[in-house]
């Protein structure tokens, strides 16, 4: 053997035996589409039983105070940023593939949290629904993003109606392009995809995001509930199965022997459809996606690793989706983008038992009713000023589109949110209104339309004009 052969080899074997085990967590972030606190048993759901939940919340931390946005584009891009709607501007949902306009989420525009990961050394995935690019325009969308694999729903195309389909026979894109794929169940195929990626990262450290289609209308039967014939029966149906799903990534972290170091957070984007009613901790509680009383904004948020997360708590802590970006940098030793504002602040400490609280005094909910549209200037939000919510332990404060405070309310006396106590000479509602209203102020003048360069028109598309103007609601 030649003697510089040797000496590389030598070197080789010495630096691979002084090389320490990279222990940073793994981490797997699922969000559930549409699914509130009423049909999760771990939160006192009574019409449903929702066991692996349960076991993740037993094996982990429970959160009663965590929120996202009531619509499901401002909370993807809110964790996807760091940032608050009216920073990162998708204050209302806009479905991309569909409407289209030269809009995406543009990755040399905006903070992209998968950056962020695959800059601190970790292998990246995502599957499930993204809806903020067109792959048509923008086929290699998710790798620019910070992804290193991906198995998308490709949301439903403009002009390409097997698009529309997420559950039976589902259209996906993946780096062989986009295609229907015959006699599967969709919610089957992204979660077979990321258990692979998982397996074949078990050395780690890996980030997975697993952005479920479960449990958003339309609703269908499961391989599990074929007879299901109800919109009611069908999704219990679709709840029942998101939470079989968790159990096969439970189960498949144990056979791994990597659950002590892989932090799972299991949470949803809003709440539940309207139409749905569910029944909890003895109330009934109407589906609210879209609005910002607390079942549509204060959703199940549940974290759980036997060797870093302390076990069986439920905290009163606040948190939203804007602190996931800063929280998962920090558990990966990562840094942030420079030359962008975040909004999101770290939970890392809370997570591994370090501290007893989140350092949030307030956090916020904002974009209820879908009312964006398309112009010849690109997508403009329909209002300047959002109304929004700030929401401490006990009070929340509604905030109108002319930037007044309009309703205060105690959420834990009054959970219905009926009555408002601006004007009450209660001393500890004077207090509240003491410390939050000041905040209005501290917002912009003028939310934020989405930060994008525009994409080239689409030859499917319809010219838009200053007189064909739509809202998007």
């Amino acid at each position: 053997m030649r003697p510089i052969l040797v000496l590389l080899l030598s070197a080789f074997v010495l630096v691979s035996c002084n090389r320490q085990p990279d222990t940073r967590p793994n981490i797997l972030f699922i969000l559930v589409d549409d699914l509130g606190k009423e049909w999760v048993s771990a939160y006192g759901a009574e019409d449903i039983e929702t066991p692996n939940v349960d076991r993740l919340a037993a094996s982990g931390m429970k959160f009663e105070n965590a929120y996202v946005m009531p619509q499901c584009t401002p909370t993807r891009l809110s964790f996807m940023t760091g940032q608050y709607p009216y920073r990162h501007g998708w204050v209302n949902h806009w479905d991309v593939p569909r409407w289209g306009g030269g809009c995406s989420y543009d990755w040399n525009r905006n903070p992209s949290l998968a950056r962020v990961m695959k800059n601190a050394g970790y292998a990246t995935a995502v599957a499930g629904k993204w809806q903020v690019n067109d792959f048509r325009v923008q086929p290699n969308a998710m790798v620019d993003i910070g992804f290193d694999e991906y198995c998308m729903w490709t949301g439903g195309e403009g002009g390409n109606p097997p698009s529309d389909i997420r559950y039976w026979d589902p259209y996906i894109h993946t780096k062989e392009g986009s295609r229907t794929h015959t006699g599967v169940y969709g919610p089957d195929v992204f979660a077979d995809f990321l258990i692979e990626f998982i397996e074949s990262n078990q050395d780690g450290p890996f980030f997975a995001y697993f952005p479920m289609v479960l449990t958003h209308t339309p609703f269908v039967t499961t391989p599990d509930d074929l007879d299901a014939s109800t919109d009611l029966e069908k999704h219990k149906a679709m709840v029942r199965y998101t939470d079989k799903i968790l159990g096969r990534f439970m189960n498949a972290f144990d056979e791994l022997g990597i659950r002590d170091n892989t932090i799972i957070i299991w949470a949803a984007d809003n709440g539940t459809e309207n139409s749905i009613t569910g029944a909890r901790n003895g109330r009934n509680v109407r589906g609210e996606k879209s609005n910002m009383v607390e079942p549509g904004l204060c959703v199940p948020f549940v974290v759980s690793a036997p060797g870093l997360v302390p076990q069986g708590v439920t905290t009163d802590a606040l948190t939203d989706v804007t602190d996931l970006l800063p929280t998962f940098a920090e558990l990966a030793g990562g840094e942030l983008q420079p030359g962008y504002v975040y909004d999101g602040i770290s939970i890392a400490d809370l997570l591994l038992g370090e501290a007893d609280d989140s350092s949030r005094s307030w956090i916020l909910g904002m974009g209820g009713k879908n009312e964006a549209k398309l112009t010849d200037d690109g997508v403009e939000n329909r209002f300047v000023f959002r109304d929004r919510v700030l929401r401490e332990k006990r009070f929340k404060l509604y905030v109108s589109t002319d930037r007044k405070a309009e309703k205060l309310v105690d959420v834990i006396a009054d959970p219905e949110e009926k009555t408002n106590l601006i004007g009450s000479s209660d001393p500890d509602v004077k207090a509240a209104l003491a410390r939050l209203v000041p905040l209005i102020d501290t917002f912009p003048e003028r939310d934020n339309d989405p930060i994008y360069d525009p994409l080239p028109p689409r030859p499917w598309d319809v010219p838009i004009t200053a007189k064909s103007e739509v809202w998007k609601e």
